[in-house]
């Protein structure tokens, strides 16, 4: 049955798959296998595709990911100069170590485009899957950021101190600690009594209060001053509901996804996007808030 579309005001995030790999191998990753064969894979369809987005959505976030978006950063900046400056963008990257880009080219890249880039996201895990720049490469971004860690399965919970204290020494750093998401369900999604994580970080950080929605949430902590964050969402962003308000059912949007040859998907198990129905969404406040609040971090 097609239900009409509802998102939160601004418009659902809109996901960037660039067009070209990594060279990692991290086993939580579900996007490897979408990078095995390149056939097909456009920058002038995705930014055609992002050209569509803006249009329905001026004011929606972009968030470009991989693959490795940097890897190739003549390709993402015609990405970047095709999103007006009336979105936020966000990059996740491994701000990987390699002759081309240098470390002095993603420098000079963050710098050219400083006023556009919101925050640069990077992954940095307990357990090294890739070959890591220096810390000191964050300081030297033109850009906020922050760092990324997916704590998987039987992470090393003695390793979580030593991990907190190594950024504690970067300055502008703060600390997501994500869920692995592929393992969320709305049922353990705000469990926090048999949430061994969310318990662990209680034992080495004061916890500062919770912010959710029907999609995520967020548990924050005080790491000595620096901002901390666990992080948990559903494996999936569209969530079907019927308004009590006037009796209509909605697929509700949190994320529309453009792959790598620039096709829109409604959802991450390959659910196309009907774009001429989305032209229709009905918006509604976003209805991440506030759950708890113990005190103020910092």
């Amino acid at each position: 049955m097609i239900h009409p579309y509802k998102t939160r005001e601004g418009g659902a995030t809109v996901t960037v798959f660039v067009p070209y790999d990594c060279n990692n191998h991290c086993p939580f990753c579900v996007n490897k296998d979408e990078y095995a064969s390149t056939e097909g894979f456009s920058v002038d369809k995705i930014c055609g595709s992002i050209r569509q987005m803006d249009a329905i959505t001026p004011h929606c976030d972009f968030v470009f990911t991989g693959g490795e978006p940097f890897a190739n950063l003549d390709s993402l900046q015609l990405m970047l100069d095709t999103v007006p400056t009336t979105h936020k963008v966000y990059i996740n990257t491994t701000l990987p170590v390699s002759d081309c880009p240098s470390e002095d080219d993603v420098i000079a890249f963050t710098e050219k485009n400083r006023d556009k880039i919101t925050c640069v996201n990077v992954s940095r895990h307990m357990q090294r899957y890739v070959e890591e720049s220096n810390d000191a490469l964050f300081s030297r971004l033109a850009v906020p950021f922050r760092i990324n860690c997916v704590l998987y399965k039987d992470y090393p919970v003695q390793q979580l101190v030593p991990y907190l204290d190594r950024f504690l020494a970067v300055p502008g750093a703060s600390i997501q600690f994500r869920f692995d998401y592929t393992a969320t369900t709305p049922e353990n999604l705000y469990d926090q009594a048999d949430d061994k994580i969310l318990q662990d970080l209680k034992t080495i950080a004061p916890y500062t209060g919770l912010d959710g929605c029907r999609m995520r949430c967020g548990f924050h902590f005080d790491y000595k001053g620096m901002e901390l964050t666990y992080h948990k969402t559903l494996p999936y962003s569209t969530i079907e509901e019927r308004d009590p308000s006037d009796g209509v059912t909605y697929d509700i949007l949190y994320d529309i996804l453009i792959k790598q040859n620039g096709d829109l998907h409604a959802d991450w198990d390959g659910k196309l996007l009907d774009v001429e129905r989305y032209k229709k969404v009905v918006f509604e406040p976003y209805d991440l808030r506030w759950l708890e609040r113990t005190r103020e971090p910092g």
